[in-house]
């Protein structure tokens, strides 16, 4: 048998009623170009998107970080301010009777007044944890993760502003508390910041949520530039795919 003119050597090919064709599975797979019908390697911005993506939503978390912690230390700043001039030397004012209240105290310890007289060791605590989560955001990609980030940054942040700037001096300024509730430690937006990004990252934990974003009980989400793509499908679709042909013996 003469091979046709223009056909590659080695190309398996049948006759049938239709002419000669060749098999769509042999050509795909060694000829050039063929990814649509062979399923080979994509190509051009199909393999590099999901690369990007990934570089979009990293920056996206990081955002929602930066302007998490940002707006939680101006909110906490703002209430401080306006509690020492308005709560300085008056008698608890009450919000909700027997349940909220607001009292100015000034706190030398940690949040809810826990660890008094280590205010120089909290300090360089918060400091550790501010650097530690400017490094690890870096790789994050999770949304919800960067919220936790965020709020703990700004509620480091916020309390240590206080032990920084605050009598009787830096490192060892006392912060300030003014939010009571009953049978609770008086504490601060900084404070409650910390305890709810906290939660959220219990519960991001429990769901498996990792800071990329993937569910680590499972695997990571499938790669959409590595998707094989369909080939057409018509009458002489099983012709294409090596079949027999409707005039094949």
């Amino acid at each position: 048998m003469v091979a046709e003119p223009g056909m590659d050597k080695g190309v398996p090919y049948r006759n049938t009623q239709y002419g000669s064709t060749v098999n769509a599975g042999a050509a795909g797979a060694g000829a050039p170009g063929a990814s649509g019908a062979g399923g080979g390697a994509p190509s051009g911005d199909a393999a590099v998107r999901p690369g990007r993506d990934r570089l979009v939503t990293s920056h996206r978390a990081v955002l929602v970080v930066a302007l998490t912690s940002l707006c939680l230390i101006v909110l906490d700043i703002g209430t401080k301010l306006l509690a020492v001039a308005q709560l300085t030397g008056r008698a608890p004012i009450e919000i909700i009777p027997g349940v909220l209240d607001l009292r100015l105290t000034r706190n030398s310890g940690a949040a809810f007044s826990l660890a008094g007289g280590a205010t120089v060791i909290l300090s360089l605590i918060a400091l550790a944890v501010v650097a530690v989560v400017v490094v690890t955001a870096r790789r994050l990609a999770s949304i919800g993760w960067a919220f936790v980030f965020g709020a703990m940054v700004g509620g480091a942040l916020g309390n240590l502003i206080d032990r920084l700037f605050r009598a009787p001096g830096p490192l060892r300024g006392h912060v300030v508390d003014f939010v009571h509730i009953h049978h609770w430690p008086i504490f601060n937006v900084a404070d409650s910041a910390i305890v709810c990004g906290g939660a959220l990252a219990v519960i991001l934990s429990l769901r498996g949520v990792g800071l990329d974003g993937t569910r680590l009980s499972g695997g990571p989400p499938p790669d959409p530039g590595s998707a094989e793509p369909a080939g057409p499908s018509g009458p002489a679709g099983p012709s294409h795919a090596g079949g027999p042909g409707p005039g094949d013996a």
